[in-house]
C-alpha cells in the first residue's frame, strides 16, 4: 500500500517549494518511489524588464533574491558587456570577484550550520532548534554541544563575509557597485587592508571548523554517501575570470554525463527550456532562452510548478557546488547528499584562498571603468555561477530598450518540474529510492532536498498570505 507525503512548503529555504514524494514498500523498506517539486509562486522579472533601460537590469534582478542578489548583478552586467562588446579594465574584474566570492563564503557557511545541520542534530529546547523532528538524530552529547556552538560561530562568520563584500560593493545584500563597462567602487588601500583582515578570520574558520565539522557530519551519516545520487548529469557555466578575456576561470565551464565523462564545451544552443508540466503557455515550450518567452498560464492540466524544466541536449542536469567541483576536477569521490555538502566546503576554502590572492591585485591608481558604447540593438549572454548553481541572463535591446530578458537560475535546473519527455527533473529523481523510516517525520526527504540548497526566490516571487508550514500523509492513496 502506498502513502502520499506533502511538505508544504519546505522550511529552511529561501522562498516556497513544496515536495510530494509516493512511499511504498520495496524489499521490506520504505522508499520514494515518486516525487514531485512544485514552485508554488510566480516568477515575473522577464516582463519587469522590458522596456526599460537595460541598465536598469543590474538593480532589478538583484531583487530576485536577498540571500544571492550578487550572481544577478554579475550576470546582468556580463550580459550588458557582451551585448556592446566591451573587456573590463583589471580592477573591476577584481572587484567583481571580490563581491561575488564573498557572497559564496557567505552562503555557504548559512547554507551548511543554519540551513541543514538541523536536519541532524538536536539543539536546545528553543527556537530556532524547537519544534523539530525527533527521527534519526544520531549526533549527540558533546558532539552535538560542538556543532550548536559552531552555529552560533557561524552567525557571527557570515555577518563579517557580508561586510567583507560590502567593503567593494558599497552594501550587501544588492550591491550596487555592479555596472556595465566596470565598477563603481575604488580600490582604496584602507578598503584592501580591512578585506584582508576579514579574510584573516574567515579562512581559520573554514579549515578548522566547517570542513572539520562536515566530515564529521558525513562520518555519522556515512549512509547518505549512498542516497540522492539523481541522474548524475553536472553543469557549470564557469564562475571568476582570471584575465579579461573571458576563457580562464578558477572554476570552469564544463559538463559532465552520468557522472563519468566530461567536457568542457558548453553549447549554448543545445539550452532549452520544457514547460509541458509547468503553468506556462505551451507555445513557449522547448525554446532557447535567447528567442524565449515567459507567459503565465494557469490553470493548465498536468502543470504543476511555476518552474520552467531546463534541459541541456534534452537531458536534466544538477547543477551547484558538487556540479562546479567536479567539472573543475576538484572533487570526484561521488553524487550523494553527503558528496554536496563536502564538495561545498571545499569550494568554500578555496574561493576565501583565492579572494586573498586577489585582493592583492587591487592596484590603487588602477581605472575601474570603461565607459560602453551603447548601440541602439544589441543581443548578450551573461553566463557566471551563483552559491547554487549555474545562472544565465540572456539581454535583447531595440531602440535602446529591453525588448526581451530571460533568466534561467540555479534551482529552475535543480527543482524543475518533469519536461516534455516526462523525465523527472534533478531534485525529483535524486529523492527516488529514498529510504523513510517514519511516514510521519520524513527527514530523509528533507536532507535530499537541503543538499541542493534550493532557492525558490530565484525562481518563483509572489506570495500568499496566512499560510503556514504542513506535513501531510495519505496512506493508501494509489
Amino acid at each position: 500500500m502506498s502513502t502520499k507525503i506533502f511538505i508544504d512548503p519546505v522550511t529552511r529555504l529561501e522562498g516556497h517549494l513544496k515536495i510530494s514524494v509516493t512511499v511504498n514498500e520495496v524489499r521490506g523498506q520504505q522508499q520514494v518511489i515518486d516525487a514531485r517539486a512544485t514552485g508554488t509562486l510566480f516568477r515575473g522579472f522577464e516582463q519587469l524588464l522590458v522596456g526599460r533601460d537595460p541598465g536598469d537590469a543590474q538593480h532589478l534582478t538583484q531583487r530576485i533574491c536577498g540571500v544571492c542578489p550578487v550572481p544577478h548583478g554579475m550576470a546582468s552586467v556580463m550580459a550588458q558587456d557582451a551585448a556592446y562588446g566591451m573587456r573590463v579594465p583589471a580592477n573591476a574584474r577584481v572587484m567583481r570577484n571580490l563581491v561575488l566570492g564573498a557572497n559564496f563564503v557567505q552562503s555557504h557557511i548559512l547554507h551548511f550550520y543554519h540551513l541543514t545541520a538541523l536536519d541532524y542534530i538536536d539543539g536546545p529546547a528553543m527556537p530556532p532548534w524547537q519544534p523539530s523532528w525527533k527521527a534519526d538524530k544520531r549526533i549527540t552529547g558533546a558532539a552535538a554541544t560542538s556543532l550548536v556552538n559552531h552555529y552560533v560561530t557561524a552567525i557571527d562568520m557570515t555577518r563579517k563575509a557580508h561586510e567583507m563584500g560590502a567593503l567593494f560593493g558599497g552594501r550587501m545584500p544588492d550591491p550596487a557597485a555592479y555596472i556595465a563597462g566596470g565598477f563603481t567602487a575604488t580600490p582604496r588601500a584602507d578598503r584592501i587592508a580591512k578585506y584582508t583582515a576579514y579574510l584573516n578570520e574567515l579562512i581559520p574558520f573554514i579549515q578548522n571548523v566547517y570542513l572539520p565539522d562536515v566530515a564529521a557530519l558525513r562520518g555519522v551519516y556515512s549512509d547518505y554517501d549512498t542516497i540522492g545520487r539523481g541522474y548524475g548529469n553536472l553543469l557549470s557555466f564557469g564562475v571568476f575570470d582570471l584575465d579579461s578575456t573571458g576563457r580562464t576561470r578558477l572554476l570552469r565551464r564544463g559538463r559532465t554525463v552520468n557522472g563519468s565523462s566530461s567536457t568542457n564545451y558548453v553549447d549554448l544552443n543545445q539550452i532549452t527550456e520544457s514547460v509541458r508540466y509547468s503553468w506556462y503557455e505551451d507555445s513557449t515550450t522547448n525554446l532557447n532562452p535567447a528567442v524565449g518567452q515567459t507567459l503565465p498560464k494557469s490553470p493548465k492540466a498536468k502543470a504543476y510548478s511555476w518552474l520552467k524544466a531546463p534541459r541541456y541536449s534534452g537531458a536534466p542536469y544538477e547543477v551547484g557546488p558538487l556540479a562546479r567541483m567536479w567539472v573543475n576536477g576538484d572533487y570526484r569521490q561521488g553524487i550523494s547528499v553527503m558528496d554536496r555538502h563536502a564538495a561545498r566546503a571545499q569550494e568554500t576554502l578555496k574561493i576565501a584562498l583565492a579572494l586573498r590572492n586577489w585582493v592583492n591585485q587591487l592596484q590603487t591608481t588602477g581605472t575601474v571603468y570603461t565607459k560602453p558604447t551603447i548601440p541602439a540593438s544589441a543581443s548578450g549572454v551573461g553566463l557566471t555561477e551563483a552559491p547554487r548553481g549555474a545562472l544565465g541572463h540572456w539581454l535583447q535591446t531595440v531602440s535602446g530598450k529591453v525588448s526581451r530578458y530571460q533568466i534561467i537560475t540555479p534551482t529552475c535546473w535543480n527543482a524543475s518540474p518533469e519536461d516534455d519527455a516526462s523525465q523527472m527533473g534533478p531534485i525529483e529523481k535524486a529523492l527516488m529510492d529514498t529510504p523513510v523510516k517514519d511516514l510521519k517525520e520524513p527527514v530523509e526527504v528533507l536532507r535530499v532536498i537541503h543538499s541542493f540548497d534550493p532557492c525558490l526566490s530565484c525562481a518563483v516571487h509572489v506570495s500568499r498570505p496566512n499560510e503556514k508550514a504542513q506535513v501531510r500523509v495519505i496512506t493508501g492513496c494509489c
